[in-house]
């Protein structure tokens, strides 16, 4: 599949069964059947980037005969597949009866959420704005995301200042600021969408396994991790930034769906590229995700989240598109024993 960064790296999946999912494993044909016509959007940084990349592999995988095209205009890329469904494969004279599925999915980068904006003293984050995000509007499925740019600092940092208002930073806490962003985006959330017509969801913190302690061990990092921790807890706990994530949700006017991906991700040391990343021996890359592999899982959640209140709000869906082949299958059977018996 021709997608831009796949990471040289192979990871053994682990289903959450354990969740109650067992049942609803991904299903591609049914997730477009479902989609069919709509548009879903992820929107956030490089961990987004990682679960997108990671559903439109999964889509082309188990829908092989698909066709699909991947563009990408400025922040946004867009993966769009197309998939025929003919209505008797067997019998050539029934060809002309098909049902076309289409389905968009496309990723917009931007690693705060709210603005930042180069100006001369320098890359200033702007904790109280989020200015033309047309782009995010007309969505039928959100996914958004925001944390990892936050903690990196010094040289790795995306920001030189912290703006609020009127008052400008040279840096501040950032679980501070991280709330304070978080806070603009859910007021953009619950002024520029319509819960009707968009289902939104938040991914979730994604862990790092940069401090082997945390897991009680010496080996210093992910490097060279090959299984994942036993057992459902991780020994820290989660980290700060998820109760920040709650509280905001647990705010909104607009319901916002958490897909609560930390757990089971902290489970999974061993689930990073670390030197097979991007930067190869240069670095060591635990934050983001070995692909197949962990973000197949968060895709798997979201597609039992989604699947089972589809089932209940469109369970005539697929009865529709069947109908409507029957009903042309019978008439081109009348027609034929018409024409047959010179009826017509």
């Amino acid at each position: 599949m021709q997608v831009t960064r796949i990471r040289s790296c192979v990871s053994r999946i682990l289903r959450p069964r354990s969740l109650g999912l067992k049942s609803h494993l991904f299903d591609g044909q049914e997730f477009v059947q479902k989609f069919n016509g709509k548009k879903i959007m992820f929107v956030g940084d490089s961990l987004s980037f990682d679960q997108w990349q990671s559903l439109t592999c999964m889509l082309k995988a188990s829908l092989p005969y698909s066709h699909y095209n991947l563009k990408v205009k400025g922040e946004v890329s867009t993966f769009s597949i197309k998939v025929i469904c003919n209505l008797a494969p067997c019998f050539k004279f029934l060809s002309l009866l098909y049902v076309e599925y289409k389905l968009s999915v496309m990723l917009y980068r931007t690693p705060y959420l709210v603005d930042i904006v180069t100006e001369k003293k320098g890359k200033v984050l702007k904790l109280d704005s989020i200015k033309n995000r047309n782009a995010w509007k007309g969505m039928d499925l959100l996914i958004f995301n925001s944390w990892h740019w936050w903690v990196h600092t010094g040289s790795k940092q995306g920001l030189d200042y912290i703006q609020m208002g009127n008052k400008v930073y040279k840096d501040m806490d950032r679980l501070v600021a991280y709330k304070y962003g978080l806070t603009t985006w859910s007021m953009w959330v619950d002024n520029n969408t319509n819960a009707h017509n968009t289902k939104i969801f938040f991914q979730g913190i994604s862990p790092t396994h940069y401090r082997s302690q945390e897991w009680n061990s010496t080996s210093g990092t992910c490097k060279g991790e090959i299984k994942p921790l036993a057992g459902s807890k991780y020994p820290t706990g989660l980290p700060p930034a998820v109760g920040v994530v709650k509280e905001i949700l647990s705010s909104m006017s607009t319901k916002v769906t958490l897909l609560d991906i930390t757990i089971l991700s902290q489970l999974r040391k061993d689930g990073h590229p670390s030197i097979y990343g991007l930067d190869g021996n240069q670095g060591n890359d635990c934050s983001h995700w070995c692909l197949p592999g962990v973000p197949d899982t968060w895709n798997e959640m979201l597609f039992a989240l989604l699947i089972l209140k589809l089932r209940k709000s469109n369970i005539l869906t697929n009865f529709d598109d069947c109908s409507m082949l029957v009903v042309a299958f019978l008439f081109m059977v009348f027609r034929l024993w018409c024409v047959t018996f010179r009826i017509m």
